[in-house]
């Protein structure tokens, strides 16, 4: 599923104190963008992070897709995770291998648009199978895109992990 409208966010290392004294001064071998991208891209399931009203920590498991630079998932309305991000919209998802973790912060946003959805349901029936399109128009569904404002990588696999482990960010868009 490759995605034309792809915008190169900038990558780094992160901060992390607790393993690095100061972060390499050398970005050779951190992850390239497109590393990340696969994994979203690919994952079969994700999970995803949102809070409570009362600020307790909420976590599952959703289906979704990587496409026009977002994170696209779908609920139905009287889900929790619906219901946390209607209060907050701030949410975490994660990819399903922790061993080439992608980790994505952003922002959930309730997409309305019918449209949209008829093009969202065609990109799942392909990844997933079946036909999405009765569940979503049949029932009490929502359609959200998580607008990522940094994304971090882990891969266990890198010939140096704490060098490789990677932050991207994204300018305002």
């Amino acid at each position: 599923m490759d995605d034309p409208k792809t915008h190169e966010p900038e990558a780094g290392h992160p901060h992390w104190p607790d393993a690095l004294e100061t972060a390499p001064s050398s970005t050779t071998a951190l992850k390239p963008w497109r590393w990340a991208l696969e994994r979203l891209q690919n994952s079969h399931n994700y999970w995803i992070a949102t809070s409570r009203p009362d600020r307790r920590p909420h976590l599952m498991v959703v289906w979704g897709i990587w496409w026009q630079d977002a994170f696209w998932f779908t609920t139905g309305a009287r889900t929790r995770k619906a219901k946390n991000i209607a209060a907050s919209p701030q949410c975490v998802i994660g990819t399903e291998k922790a061993d080439e973790a992608v980790i994505l912060e952003g922002l959930a946003q309730s997409i309305e648009d019918r449209a949209l959805w008829k093009q969202l349901a065609e990109i799942y029936n392909r990844k997933y199978g079946g036909d999405v399109a009765p569940l979503l128009e049949g029932s009490n569904s929502l359609v959200f895109r998580v607008q990522p404002r940094v994304v971090f990588g882990q891969d266990e696999h890198a010939d140096n992990f704490s060098e490789a482990v990677t932050r991207w960010t994204f300018s305002e868009r």
